[in-house]
């Protein structure tokens, strides 16, 4: 992890989306290093981060839309902030990142399709993900 966690950066999730914990999971195990940060957009500090970024209509409706990634001070959201965290990832996925040169119009069509199915596709679970006690750090509270 960096050496400020408060200066790293964080990926906010859907925290009861199956398919946003297993990306989760998926991240965590093919980190360049241990760099990003996680927190649960339904968890008290994921609504105040999306505040100070004036991003509360991620959380709008019933059910978050999309992923953000809060990065050097900004915040990223849909396929910019998926494709951003291919960066901190070991190759061949971080060179993910070549699909940042799609237009973002195309990108976030295919993101929201898969973000609006995301619980038929995937499922939810009743509670946000539970870090394990290794992994808490790791975790905003």
């Amino acid at each position: 992890m960096t050496e400020n966690a408060s200066e790293a950066p964080i990926l906010l999730f859907d925290g009861v989306c199956n398919l946003c914990s297993a990306a989760v999971h998926f991240i965590l195990e093919r980190e360049t290093t241990p760099t990003l940060r996680f927190c649960a957009l339904q968890s008290d500090k994921g609504r105040a981060l999306l505040e100070a970024h004036n991003m509360l209509h991620v959380v709008a409706n019933k059910d978050p839309d999309s992923l953000v990634l809060i990065e050097e001070g900004r915040a990223y959201e849909r396929s910019n902030a998926a494709l951003r965290v291919a960066k901190y990832l070991r190759a061949p996925y971080r060179y993910g990142r070549v699909f940042l040169y799609v237009p973002r119009f195309l990108r976030d069509l295919v993101y929201r399709f898969i973000a609006h199915n995301r619980y038929r596709f995937f499922g939810k679970t009743d509670s946000c993900l539970v870090p394990t006690r290794e992994l808490r750090a790791r975790f905003a509270e």
